[in-house]
């Protein structure tokens, strides 16, 4: 799925840069930087390239036999250089293809049928494989249907409310979406939820085609032929097998009837090339588009809905079998707490080859592993347990991570300290998301790290960007606030929160595990191949990280991060920077229920201003908007207290580690670490969130309707941007109680640190 963190990612974090002084994890001495300049020195790049040769030399989408293929050869990797390895395996529903077919029937251009395969490009072996999955969206719902076709831009709620205000409905029609603007699964979910009784999503030029850069292979851009698979399950429901939600998909496992599965969409859906939708979007007739709708195809785009407009056919039929997950896990026995974990992970599954996504930050994770087990036949040991663990899986539906997660719950609560993940990899800047109790330590290790392109350190490379970012004069608020943070050298850099889209969810947002995602990007170049048959070794090593050079980097990042928590023998997490970042949240939280009050009267007065940016055509009829009721204010008490407890518990724990913390005993700080370890499991409560009780964490989870992205206190958040008001009072009281439960442990591990 590739949800590696950008710029725009950590933008959107705008933390408040906490500058606690209290606690600071103290810096690597002398013996453990020579420890890390030893990994470094076992990094490299030219055996990674070749890794990823090797890796992404077929399709390796689950069922396919070079994904089996190359989970034994990472296991067996693994054992060669001293880890405890194997491969453990689940039984998931997982469609895979029987038949699909695209056919315009009715209106200019008829009959035209839809390529759906990509064709080879010279000068790119790899290419030429008969063994690629067709144009195809996992957990779509199978189906046959004929109907005119409406073009519905992005396919997101405010293009379903402009669609409305042109007076033309997708009820009994076929939507077809270009991407962008919002998570894919979105896309055919809403499509379905206004009516509609099929789906086409398609790649616009405009987005990562010929408007952006030159087409693969004289460039990295989308070529005219290529398009996006990917999962459409509604993941924002529960990830992980549609059948065991909740449970790991072992041979026992009580499954649910296909027919029970709510994350399984019910119409047909197909993704497809920008050459094939270009025939399509050309046959509708009806409004021209609005201006901020039209892509770049030479065409002028309509909107559809008239009498004489294209008419196409959509034909789906999966194999709805079960195939084997083969995830791969490894471990190297901790020195004195071998029951403490530090948990890595990376995907092996990819739509076709998966160069870009997941690969490059499979060859990282391979790296790191070759250099710890170097380490340890040199001598060292850790003094936790490490855990790496490379899953399959990942792109339909996070599966691997989720039911590996899932089976071994228990074990995880009692032992794992943190979840480390990558994803995809590319050239640029250093980004890193995760549990904001880690920022410090983020920005300590991030400090370390050289930046192979400027020799300065890879956080100071990212301030400076920061602060480029900020001055351009269209800067956002955001990048403004961000760019502010990064001109100080005292504040640390913000890490954004966590939503969805790869392997830590179930680690964080179903068991309540601390994590960290990490990656780089942003010169690179990889979306135009996203999910394509061009994600390969060709396109990767020309246009995305050519050299592997940041490949490496975020191997020498990441085994930083590794070897640090593995032999801390005092936290390093610093909890004043958590409770300030609450603190943030909630205060948006109540500017947000204080612009929805009156929305009624704001949203009257957009649509009077044709602020959506429509132009009003005399020949489409105009439906009225659906008047807004006032909205109840929402009593925030609760959550002023938690949050003001939160914060002095914090900073109480984090300046009591700060003076006493060096000379604790050796069982007091086995004692403290066995009381800091499950403090994010605090914040899940047993309900869960509203219609969606797998996600039980009351601080981070994804959106219902933006999917990979963070929503932060979402409970309340989006129970007041749906104007659930009953459900945004009741959960200010359950995330209250989920930080007081937090602010209590911490205050017991404050009490160990005091000598208690």
């Amino acid at each position: 799925m590739n949800r590696h963190t950008t710029l725009a990612a950590l933008l959107s974090a705008c933390a408040l840069g906490a500058v606690s002084a209290a606690w600071a994890a103290p810096p690597p001495t002398m013996d453990s930087r020579a420890l890390e300049a030893k990994f470094d020195a076992q990094i490299d790049p030219a055996e990674m390239g070749g890794w990823l040769k090797l890796l992404a030399a077929e399709p390796n989408h689950v069922g396919s036999a070079h994904d089996k293929t190359n989970a034994e050869w990472i296991a067996a990797q693994l054992k060669s250089w001293g880890w405890n390895a194997r491969i453990e395996t689940f039984d998931v529903l997982y469609p895979t293809p029987i038949s699909e077919s695209l056919e315009l029937v009715g209106g200019a251009g008829a009959p035209f049928k839809a390529t759906l395969t990509e064709p080879p490009v010279a000068g790119d072996a790899a290419t030429n494989t008969k063994d690629a999955l067709p144009a195809y969206v996992a957990f779509q719902g199978d189906g046959d249907v004929t109907a005119p076709l409406v073009y519905v831009n992005y396919g997101m709620p405010d293009d379903y409310l402009a669609l409305e205000r042109m007076g033309i409905s997708v009820k009994g029609k076929i939507a077809i979406a270009r991407y962008g603007g919002g998570w894919r699964g979105l896309k055919p979910k809403l499509a379905q939820d206004h009516g509609a009784v099929g789906a086409i999503i398609y790649s616009d030029p405009k987005d990562d085609g010929y408007a952006t850069e030159d087409v693969y292979p004289k460039g990295p851009a989308r070529p005219p032929h290529g398009f996006q698979r990917g999962s459409v399950a509604d993941m924002t429901l529960y990830p992980g097998d549609p059948l065991t939600p909740g449970v790991g998909s072992t041979k026992d496992a009580k499954r649910l009837d296909r027919s029970q599965a709510q994350t399984i969409l019910k119409i047909p859906c197909l993704p497809i090339s920008y050459a094939d939708a270009q025939v399509l979007l050309a046959s509708l007739d009806g409004p021209v588009a609005p201006a901020n709708w039209r892509g770049s195809l030479p065409i002028t785009y309509h909107v559809g809905g008239g009498a004489a407009g294209g008419r196409v056919r959509l034909a789906v039929k999966s194999d709805w079998s079960t195939k084997t997950l083969y995830d791969v896990v490894g471990e190297l026995k901790g020195r004195d707490a071998p029951n403490e974990w530090i948990v890595r992970g990376n995907h092996h599954d990819g739509w076709v080859m998966g160069a870009s996504d997941p690969l490059s930050g499979q060859i990282a994770l391979l790296a790191e592993a070759k250099a710890l087990g170097g380490l340890v036949k040199a001598g060292w040991k850790p003094g936790r347990t490490i855990v790496y663990t490379s899953w399959d899986g990942e792109e339909p539906m996070l599966l691997g991570s989720t039911e590996w997660a899932e089976t071994h719950a228990d074990e995880l609560k009692a032992k794992a300290l943190v979840y480390i993940n990558s994803d995809g990899n590319g050239r640029g800047f250093f980004g890193a998301e995760g549990s904001h109790a880690f920022q410090h330590f983020v920005n300590q290790v991030s400090a370390d790290v050289k930046d192979p392109e400027t020799g300065v350190s890879v956080r100071d490379r990212l301030r400076a960007r920061l602060e480029v970012l900020a001055a351009d004069p269209g800067a956002n608020e955001q990048a403004r606030a961000t760019g502010k943070i990064a001109a100080d050298p005292a504040k640390d850099l913000p890490i954004a929160p966590l939503g969805s889209g790869s392997d830590y969810s179930a680690f964080l947002q179903h068991l309540g595990l601390a994590s960290i995602n990490v990656g780089y990007g942003g010169e690179g170049d990889s979306g135009g191949v996203y999910h394509s048959l061009y994600d390969d070794y060709e396109h990767h090593s020309r246009f995305v990280d050519p050299g592997f050079v940041y490949d490496a980097t975020l191997a020498k990042t990441v085994g930083r991060m590794v070897i640090r928590l593995a032999d801390a023998d005092l936290p390093v997490q610093r909890y004043g920077d958590f409770a300030d970042t609450v603190g943030r949240y909630l205060d948006e939280v109540k500017k947000l229920a204080e612009t929805t009050r009156d929305q009624a009267a704001t949203q009257k007065k957009l649509l009077a201003s044709n602020a959506y940016g429509l132009a009003a055509d005399p020949t489409i009829p105009h439906a009225a908007p659906t008047a807004l009721g006032q909205s109840p204010a929402t009593n925030f008490a609760a959550l002023d207290v938690a949050v003001a407890k939160l914060k002095a518990s914090s900073a109480a724990f984090d300046t009591a580690l700060a003076a006493k913390g060096a000379g604790l005993s050796k069982p007091q700080k086995a004692r403290l670490g066995a009381a800091v370890r499950p403090l994010d499991q605090s914040l899940l409560r047993p309900e869960g969130l509203p219609g969606r009780p797998w996600y039980m964490n009351m601080v981070y989870a994804p959106g219902r309707f933006t999917g990979y992205g963070a929503k932060t206190l979402p409970g309340v958040r989006e129970a007041i941007e749906e104007r659930r008001f009953d459900d945004a009072q009741k959960y200010v009281g359950v995330t209250a109680q989920a930080l007081e439960a937090y602010a209590a442990n911490l205050d017991k591990a404050t009490a160990i640190v005091n000598g208690g």
